[in-house]
């Protein structure tokens, strides 16, 4: 048979090469065409189409490279024979039995790699991946993720999402994170990962239509405090959502922050964006307003534009996945929900004083949990004991429920080191600028007035005492402090991270 290629090409190390480059290509063309195919995007079949494999092709080429190399070497010399590879005559049955068994066997050999090429690249994709397989440390964050109003949204949907540029950035990001797992170098608790997310317009906006933002949502909150009779506050308010597109409805509410039409952008003086003393605003008319914090202002020299950050849906829904619920709200909902039986005494205190308590292991607290609270009414309270024993295992079972979804202590996680930044109850959230502090140079003030954001219907302390007008009320504390809930962040006394205590503190059983 007739050479068609220069005698160098003929050795074992380049046909091995150039074995594995073709295998390597067909099985890149066999991913693109399935993948074509299926009709979704997804971001996942990169790594083995665009990156794994493709590694392989050159490194297939770089071995043929090699043997053509060592091979030109080899004939070069005055006694070197030209290497002879096998003849095949296809009149031998042997022959022919041998290139039956070959051609079968590769054959079979790129089916069922292609077959398990796009088996692992699905298993990448999903959401058991991300949060079991290869990442046991992420146990926290799949957790809140599987409670969530997203948990339907694949991980890679925010994570990775359409296009090459993120899709290499996020695998350079994991190589890192790769090596911290094997090698036990990751945080307790894992950061959050602030810095390195993709734009909400790139993520969010692809399922939110922000311009269809508007009008008001009416919600109804429900609040116990922490004394004996688990005092029942309800609040009936009107969210100013507001929007983006006039002909909609109101522009003039939360939504205005979204940028359609305005343009806000702020210097934060922390990696957690939890302190912004500097704030512009640029109007559709090009009106420009800059805000600076009256307690920490930045000087000319600190205001560098490459700090500045364009404010989008992230700055304020932070966490619309991996929520980690503060243990008052947890309670709150449980008790409103009738999951936690409200007459028993002290229940919301109790509750989350067990809660914030420190434990080594869920374990450790599931069992601390349901000893403390049930040995906290035999000992107080024996006869109601006795009497509510199947509501007091009700509310044992669903305080051992909030501690597994939020807290972590393996890996140090637990809702205090997540700020969420949607509202303002438990975190500064909206007062990290609206706080009444913040003031531009014309004199105006970024308000923290309760009704520039939300209209209080009707509110109800206990049994007897409420209130209502669909003109809207103003704000009355449950609680009688003065007026100090006007001159503090509502964070400070509701957040036991920044020092607040339970207002009683359970009188808990010594331990026998």
């Amino acid at each position: 048979m007739q050479r068609k290629l220069p005698p160098s090409f003929y050795n074992f190390t380049t046909l091995g090469g150039l074995v594995v480059a073709g295998l390597s290509f067909g099985l890149i063309l066999f991913l693109l065409v399935l993948d074509w195919f299926s009709g979704a995007s997804r971001p996942y079949v990169g790594i083995i189409a665009f990156m794994i494999l493709p590694a392989f092709l050159l490194g297939g080429l770089a071995i043929a490279g090699v043997g053509v190399w060592r091979e030109r070497l080899r004939l070069r010399s005055s006694s070197a024979v030209a290497q002879q590879l096998p003849v095949v005559d296809l009149n031998n049955p042997r022959h022919q039995a041998a290139v039956v068994f070959v051609t079968t066997g590769a054959l079979l050999l790129i089916v069922f790699s292609g077959f398990g090429s796009f088996q692992a690249y699905e298993h990448m994709e999903s959401d058991e991946f991300c949060g079991q397989t290869c990442h046991t440390v992420m146990n926290p964050e799949y957790t809140a993720y599987k409670n969530s109003p997203h948990a339907r949204v694949g991980c890679v949907k925010c994570h990775i999402g359409p296009g090459a540029g993120w899709f290499v950035k996020s695998k350079i990001s994991g190589a890192y994170q790769l090596y911290s797992v094997a090698f036990n170098k990751y945080s307790r608790p894992i950061a959050t990962p602030i810095h390195n997310l993709r734009p909400a317009q790139e993520t969010c906006e692809n399922c939110h239509w922000p311009r269809q933002f508007f009008s008001e949502k009416r919600f109804t909150y429900s609040y116990y405090a922490s004394d004996a009779k688990n005092s029942k506050w309800t609040l009936d308010l009107l969210v100013k959502v507001g929007g983006g597109n006039g002909q909609a409805g109101p522009t003039a509410g939360i939504h205005w922050h979204m940028n359609i039409n305005n343009k806000v952008s702020y210097i934060s003086s922390d990696e957690t964006r939890q302190t912004i003393p500097w704030v512009r605003a640029v109007a559709p008319d090009g009106t420009t307003n800059v805000y600076q914090s009256t307690e920490k202002p930045l000087n000319a020299a600190d205001v560098n534009e490459s700090k500045t950050r364009r404010m989008d849906c992230i700055d304020c829904h932070n966490r619309p996945t991996h929520i980690y619920s503060p243990p008052a709200r947890s309670v709150d909902n449980l008790m409103a929900a009738n999951r936690i039986d409200a007459s028993l005494p002290s229940a919301k205190n109790l509750a989350v004083f067990v809660l914030e308590k420190t434990y080594t292991t869920g374990a450790a607290a599931a069992d601390s949990i349901k000893a403390i609270i049930g040995g906290y009414y035999a000992a107080n309270y024996a006869e109601l004991a006795t009497a509510k024993q199947p509501q007091i295992a009700q509310m044992i079972f669903e305080v051992q429920g909030v501690y597994a979804r939020n807290y972590f202590p393996e890996m140090k996680t637990s809702w205090k080191g997540y700020p969420d930044n949607i509202g303002h109850m438990y975190f500064n959230g909206c007062f990290r600028c609206h706080d009444g502090k913040h003031v531009s140079q014309t004199g105006k003030v970024l308000s923290n007035d309760c009704n520039t954001c939300h209209i209080v219907l009707s509110d109800k302390i206990g049994a007897d005492t409420s209130r209502t007008s669909v003109k809207g009320l103003d704000f009355g504390h449950p609680v009688n402090i003065s007026d100090a809930w006007k001159k503090q962040q509502c964070s400070d006394c509701h957040n036991p991270a920044a020092g607040a205590k339970p207002l009683v503190e359970p009188i808990i059983p010594a331990k026998k």
